[in-house]
Formats: structure tokens, sequence, C-alpha cells
């Protein structure tokens, strides 16, 4: 017996509204009675925290409130912020046919049974009207064609009601996300379950992990305004040269008295003296435009501007650049919060000998913009994911950047240096601490218009068979103007045997007893993913490794 998934065209990384299609391959080497099988497409946020000493923060001793469990133990959370299911076998000519045992057969050999789903906007965990419809096992619950052999058997489904006692955030549906062991991921897979009825008889499970990078959130407009950070600073004016004692011989020196009345008085001149010149004073600003909004795979729009300040005719000069870009990972689970820093160097440079003026002879306030060469071409690592916001998961960045400053230039002599010819040098931060990163894929028009307007994914259960549509007066012109927004209704079977309506005293028809679909799924239904041949597919890595084991703790 093997199981694989194969799916079809599978790109580097999948997003919302894209359609995650394959094939169950599931080969037999003997004939055997499979109940159903079912495929499943889910995505988990999971943390987990160890809470800590309370008398041992750094609160003067005093706990900081009530822990979610004693000191020493671990508490997580799990949010399902993507599940879908969908039945593939029996099929209709199956489940036409009627099992005493609830299963039917397949013969040896290579079988295979096609799925499709259409990856939703929005995360499902925080629609309570979604996961309260889901939970139990399959074979109870009419998800399969019978309760198998001893009434056991069945798959067992998500059970939506534990998601109810979490806090949940409606958010697009967060990035693929890995690399803290043991204190947060997120995951997203397609799992595959077949059903085998019997008492003594296991199910058979197959998983296959994809990545998934979001589409960005509607850009805002162009302002025209810029985010800055600046800082002035003043180089210290530079000391005078001490006199130069001479020698009075080959072996001896003179007495100190000598050697004051033959030094030159000029050379004790004061620190201001006219001789000497004045110590240069610049600022040196970064520019961002305003919101600060980076993209993946592109470089960042930094304009860095230097100011002078004072009347000094020398130049200070850029002796060094480094470009950092800072993620805060906000991990949180019940009551406690943990912050994780990443840091990657998006541009270094050193040995660099830029003059940060146009002319030595500039007025006072000229400004001077400083090449874009260093970091024009340098875009931000594949690795880096967008911003995000989940029910305990969050991500968001800063810029840092560093600045090597140099006044005067050193001069080597066959003697050695010179008292003037060593520079000042001095290292200048610039911080920025609201800084957003869109993943680059452009959402459909359609849905830009109507983003105001989105409401959670639901957590869809694409079960058959359905209870027929109600037929009964011809609807009111009211309700006829609600629906003309929505999809047409799939047709349902009129009735199966196996599933009895429950009717009223007087009824023919059964209801339809189906919740509809949310605002942005009955759109979704009717626009194309982003990838539709209109944009290429743009370079993301992540440090995410779909297939590999899950690192966080197993649940107690």
């Amino acid at each position: 017996m093997s199981i694989r998934i194969a799916l079809d065209n599978q790109p580097e990384f999948y997003t919302n509204l894209d359609h995650v299609a394959g094939r169950v391959i599931l080969g037999l080497n003997r004939a055997e009675q499979v109940g159903n099988i079912v495929v499943k497409l889910e995505g988990e946020s999971v943390t987990a925290l160890q809470v800590p000493n309370p008398y041992e923060l750094e609160t003067g001793g005093h706990p900081p409130g009530p822990l979610p469990g004693p000191p020493g133990s671990v508490v997580g959370e799990n949010h399902k912020v993507l599940y879908k299911v969908q039945q593939v076998f029996p099929d209709e000519y199956h489940a036409s046919s009627s099992s005493p045992y609830g299963a039917f057969p397949l013969q040896p050999g290579e079988h295979e049974f096609p799925f499709r789903f259409k990856l939703p906007i929005n995360n499902a965990c925080s629609d309570p009207e979604a996961m309260s419809r889901i939970g139990g096992l399959g074979g109870l619950h009419g998800f399969a064609s019978g309760a198998g052999l001893f009434g056991m058997g069945g798959v067992r489904v998500m059970d939506g009601s534990k998601q109810l006692f979490l806090k949940h955030v409606t958010r697009t549906l967060p990035p693929s996300l890995t690399g803290y062991p043991g204190e947060a991921e997120i995951k997203y897979y397609i799992k595959v379950t077949v059903q085998r009825p019997g008492f003594l008889k296991e199910n058979w499970r197959f998983q296959v992990g994809f990545k998934f990078l979001p589409i960005e959130p509607p850009r805002p407009a162009q302002s025209g305004q810029e985010a800055f950070a600046r800082r002035p600073f003043a180089f210290r004016p530079r000391t005078p040269p001490l006199p130069e004692r001479k020698r009075s011989s080959f072996f001896g020196r003179k007495s100190d008295a000598s050697i004051g009345s033959a030094a030159d008085p000029s050379s004790s001149a004061p620190a201001d003296s006219p001789h000497l010149p004045a110590a240069p004073s610049i600022e040196m600003a970064g520019r961002l435009p305003h919101p600060a909004v980076f993209t993946c795979n592109q470089p960042i729009p930094l304009r860095l501007i230097a100011k002078k300040l004072v009347d000094c005719h020398e130049q200070v000069r850029l002796i060094s650049f480094q470009m950092d870009l800072i993620g805060i990972t906000e991990v949180r689970s019940r009551t406690l919060l943990n912050k994780k820093i990443n840091r990657w160097v998006v541009a270094a440079h050193s040995d660099l000998d830029i003059a940060l003026s146009a002319s030595p002879q500039d007025e006072v306030g000229n400004e001077f913009t400083v090449p874009d060469e260093l970091w024009k071409s340098k875009p931000l690592p594949n690795t880096v994911a967008p911003s995000f916001s989940t029910c305990n998961l969050s991500r968001r960045y800063e810029l840092e950047l560093k600045l090597g400053l140099a006044w005067g230039k050193p001069k080597s002599s066959l003697l050695g240096k010179g008292s003037y010819s060593q520079g000042q040098t001095i290292f200048l931060p610039l911080h920025f601490s609201e800084i957003t990163v869109f993943s680059g894929i452009t959402p459909p028009p359609e849905l830009v218009e109507a983003a105001r307007n989105t409401q959670p994914g639901r957590a869809t259960l694409q079960i058959p068979p359905r209870l027929p549509p109600r037929a009964s007066s011809a609807p009111s012109s009211s309700s006829s103007q609600q629906n003309q927004g929505r999809p047409p209704l799939p047709p349902h079977p009129v009735n199966d045997p196996l599933y009895p309506p429950q009717l009223q005293p007087g009824q023919t028809v059964p209801p339809y007893d189906d919740a509809p679909p949310s605002y942005d799924e009955a759109m979704a239904e009717n626009l194309s993913g982003p990838f539709d041949g209109t944009q290429p597919r743009p370079a993301y890595s992540g440090i995410t490794n779909e297939n590999a084991p899950s690192q966080m703790p197993a649940k107690s």
C-alpha cells in the first residue's frame, strides 16, 4: 500500500484566490475495503511559551498578574486559520450502491482521486459560526456513507468548538513561518485520510506541505510626504601641535629652559587661533515615503541627505554605510507575550570615500543628497516575510542605518604621521521604528474595491449530499434583490435514503438548511487569482521548510 499527493502545476508558493488542485494516488497490492477518502486543506498558527517564575521577573518582585499555569509549564495556542474538507471517495457511482458495512471494495492497482480547493482571503478561525458547525467523527455525523463494521470507523474532523475559547482577529491569511523551534510556527498542508472500516484496522494518512504568501492590502495613496530620521553632530576642534624639542647634541638634550627659549612663541597658539580650521558640523537625515512601505524582493526607497550647519571649508566624508532591516515577531500564548528579533543586512559598504558636500565653499544650510548607488541595487532578501498580524502571532519591521563619517584623511610620510594628518571618525545611527513590508502580490481590482466590506472566510465542508433547497411560495421582491449578488446555488439531490429529511407537519419538501457563504467567499468564486498570466510570481524562499516535521512541543 502506498499513498502520495501529486499537485498540479505546483508553484514555489501559493497565495490567496489560488486553486490548489491535485490528485490522491492510492496504490494497493491487494483488494481493500475503503469507507471513504477525505482530503483536507489546513493551515494552523501554533505558539507555545513557558510560564515564567513571577518573582524572577523584572517587576520588583511582584507578580504581573494571574498566570495561565504553574511556573515552568508550557501553555500553547493552536489557531486553525484555514480548514477545508473535501470527500473524493466514494463518488456518485459508488455512493449509489448500498453496502452493509459502509465500505466499498477497491481492487489491486493504482487509483487516482482528483481534488480541488480555492484558497480564501481571510482566516477562518475568527468566524464562530463556521467553527461551531465543524466537529466529530465523519462516520457518525453523516460524513461517511455508513458507520462501518461494529459501528466503528469514520474520519475525525477538527473540533471547531475549541476555537471558540480563544481570542481571534479577522485578518488576511498569514504567510508560512518557521525558525522559532518550540515557540511559534505557521504551516499549511494538504492531508489525506483513507478510512478503513473495521475493529482492528487503522486509517491510512498522508500529508504534504506547501508555502503560502498572502496578497498585499490596498496600498495607500501617494501623498508626497516623507518620514525622516535625522541627527546633527559636530566634530571636536583640533588642538595645536606641541613644540618640537631640539637636541643639543647627538647623545644629549638641552635643558628645559633652553628648550622653552628656542621654541617658537607662535606655536603655542590657543585652539581657537585663526591659523587653525574650524570644526565642521553637519546633519544627516534619512527620508522614506510616508507611510513607509517596503516591498519584498525590491530595493528600499531611501534618500540620504547631508546638511551643512556651520561655515567650515573642510569636507566631511562618508567612509562606511550599513542598512539593517529588523524584524520583530510578537509571540502570544494565552496571557504570555514574547518578542523575537531578527536582523537582515540589506547593504553594507566599508572603505568608502564620498564627500558630503558639492564644494568646500558651500553656504550654511546647503543640502547634499548622497548617491543611491550604495543601496538601489540591493533588494530585500527573499527570506523576508511580509508584515502580518494573526490571532497569536504578528510581525513588524524597523530600519536602522549605521553611517561612518570622518573629518580629514590620514596622510602617511616617511617619518610617520603628522599632528594634523589623523582624521576624526564618528559612527552615527539613524532609526526608523514603523516600517511595513508588503508581499508585492497585487490583489485583483475587484477585491481592492470591496476590501472595506470583506468578512471572515468560512471554513467549508464540501461534503455531499446536501439537502435540497426550499421549494415553496415565490420569494418576495426584497429577498430577490438581496440574492442578486450571490452566486447560484449548486443543484442538490431530491432525497437520499441514508439521510431522511425531517419534515414539518404539512410540509412536502425539506428546507435548505446550509448556511449561505460569506461575502468574500461568494466574491472569491467569481474572481481569478493574482497570477492569471498578467504578472510573474516573485521569488520567495523564507526560512520555511514546508515538509519538515513540526518542532512545536507535543500537546499535553
